[in-house]
């Protein structure tokens, strides 16, 4: 009989060599995909992923080795970088439960948020179990559950809703403005606009989803604000960059050091809060109310049964205020910044948009071609998500739209537990797709005839695990006050690279 002692070096011994024999494998698969050279044999390109400006590397990997590139993470862990359209349609398309959030993000959203729709996943049955064509509905159950839940809350329908709600807040931004010019009697003043775009985003999010109304408009700080801007802060410590390129293989760092306290703080405040307001709607039970919150529990009991207990809807608010505050709030900074960079372009649009009454959401889709292409710019060249990952719950046969350098096959043969890296920025500033000017920032490209139909950008996502809100966010965004935009933007330029400089680096 073996001795605790030995019966642990038995177990760890075959942890060992199961661990190289799927290393040896996954390498032998991915042998045909070209990649740079690991910086170092224990981090792999994890440290200048993490000290270098977002997607500089990814950019030039691609145009070195192609539209499949394999690189390393912490302790020679396998990772693979696709812009391949078609590969990627197949991912977040018909394969979209065989690929998976990895399980480093689950456990950040689990831990952040609950188990909302962001967390939840297909149960995958593996494809020599789905012998009857009727099982594969099994595997996609738990994440369309939810999003039938939260789905209509967010459809174009609900949002037409919400559209004055939009501008009563930019209103309430652009005095705020006025105040801070009419204080300082001077010709030039500096706003701080990311701040701005934070309240903004928080204050909206928080009155069209749940008739709640934080205040950050009317000048009172919110502890809420803090504990999310802290969360994607992009602090250089040597902690960070531990959790950074370890929590694809070890998620439990994720609980430890500083990140790990921030994430528990804001969970609890989004916690507090959600159950403040879930309480608040469930005694008030007015069926007239348009809000996510309204929407969500109506949706729940129509359906026959009750299947979200408190904390399952508390997990789906406070998802919904995270995804509606950070991406919200980064794209109004970068419009803002790209306005102000260009006068003339501010001016005609400044111009477009000068009608005697709020335009309604039909109008806001239909009736301002330069609105509507400025702000696809702006998600074209600054997307609130630069990398959407994905991870082989097995290994999976992915086609490709060309070869790979050096072959002749259209396909690429994914190991089980690799992790997937879909740099947006780079899929968005593909020069086969959007022009040998694809680097600049030229809005015009949108209002090129059929721009919209065969030039579809990344930044919501696709498939079915599309963002559900973009439509939300859009008319959220498009809304922004411009007669005091204009104004307040004319600051000064290199304090404003600065602050810009800073927020386009994210943790």
């Amino acid at each position: 009989m073996l001795s605790p002692l030995h019966l642990a070096l038995f177990l760890g011994l075959v942890c060992l060599l199961r661990y190289i024999h799927l290393r040896i494998s996954t390498l032998l698969l991915l042998r045909h995909v070209s990649g740079p050279t690991p910086h170092s044999w224990l981090w792999g390109e994890e440290q200048v992923l993490y000290h270098d400006p977002p997607g500089t590397h990814y950019m030039d990997w691609h145009r070195k080795f192609g539209k499949v590139v394999r690189f390393s993470g912490a302790f020679g862990h396998p990772m693979l970088s696709i812009t391949d359209p078609r590969a990627i349609n197949y991912i977040v398309g018909e394969g979209t439960y065989r690929f998976p959030k990895p399980n480093g993000v689950r456990t950040w959203f689990r831990l952040l948020l609950g188990k909302g729709i962001l967390w939840v996943e297909g149960d995958f049955i593996p494809l020599h179990s789905l012998v009857h064509t009727n099982l594969i509905s099994i595997g996609k159950e738990p994440h369309e559950r939810q999003r039938k839940t939260v789905a209509p809350a967010l459809s174009p329908q609900s949002v037409r809703h919400l559209t004055t709600l939009f501008y009563e807040n930019a209103t309430k931004m652009a005095l705020q403005w006025q105040k801070i010019f009419d204080d300082v009697q001077t010709a030039q003043v500096t706003i701080e606009m990311t701040n701005w775009a934070n309240r903004f985003a928080l204050d909206t999010i928080g009155r069209a989803a749940f008739s709640h109304d934080f205040g950050c408009l009317n000048g009172r700080p919110h502890a809420l604000v803090n504990a999310l801007d802290s969360l994607t802060n992009h602090e250089k410590t040597r902690w960070t960059f531990y959790t950074r390129a370890l929590f694809w293989l070890v998620p439990g760092i994720l609980h430890f050091g500083k990140k790990g306290r921030l994430i528990r703080k804001t969970r609890k405040e989004l916690g507090d809060l959600a159950m403040f307001i879930l309480r608040d709607a469930r005694v008030n039970n007015d069926p007239d109310t348009k809000s996510f919150m309204s929407f969500m529990l109506r949706e729940d009991r129509s359906s026959g049964t009750l299947c979200l207990d408190d904390e399952q809807v508390a997990a789906q608010m406070r998802t919904i205020i995270s995804a509606g505050f950070e991406p919200v709030s980064a794209t109004i900074a970068w419009l803002f910044y790209e306005l102000a960079m260009d006068p003339e372009r501010q001016e005609a649009i400044r111009n477009e948009v000068s009608t005697p009454c709020d335009p309604t959401y039909d109008a806001l889709n239909n009736e301002f071609p330069l609105l509507h292409a400025f702000f696809m710019e702006t998600l074209r060249m600054h997307p609130p998500v630069l990398e959407n990952h994905h991870q082989a719950s097995e290994t999976t046969i992915v086609p490709l739209s060309e070869p790979l350098p050096g072959t002749t096959d259209l396909r690429l043969v994914i190991p089980k537990g690799t992790v997937l890296s879909m740099p947006v920025n780079v899929i968005q500033m593909d020069e086969v797709t959007w022009g040998y000017d694809a680097d600049v920032f030229r809005p015009e490209r949108w209002l090129q005839r059929n721009a919209r139909n065969n030039r579809e950008l990344f930044a919501f996502g696709l498939g079915p695990r599309g963002c559900l809100g973009k439509n939300f966010a859009a008319a959220e965004i498009k809304v922004s006050p411009d007669d005091y935009s204009v104004a307040s933007l004319f600051i000064c330029m290199s304090a404003r690279h600065r602050e810009f400089s800073n927020f386009c680096h994210p943790a």
